[in-house]
């Protein structure tokens, strides 16, 4: 897997998530629900989190989450 957490934020447990009743998978980000997956795309998420690793787990909540790297990010000058 490339490097694609240089600043090391997905070494914390950030995301987390719940499966729910009726296909829906219920995703947190420090504690507050921040999305809601239901059929299709919950039944892929859960294929695609069993068996992960921890940080390869957090990084697929992450990009569920569809907030987690605009592309626009600089570092801060010196």
């Amino acid at each position: 897997m490339p490097n694609v957490d240089k600043r090391g934020i997905l070494d914390d447990e950030i995301f987390t998530y719940q499966a729910g009743k009726d296909q829906k998978v219920f995703i947190f980000w420090h504690g507050k629900q921040v999305k809601i997956l239901n059929g299709k795309p919950a039944e892929k998420f859960l294929a695609k989190i069993a068996g992960l690793e921890h940080k390869e787990a957090q990084l697929v909540m992450a990009k569920a989450t569809g907030n987690f790297k605009r592309g626009n990010e600089r570092p801060a000058k010196q």
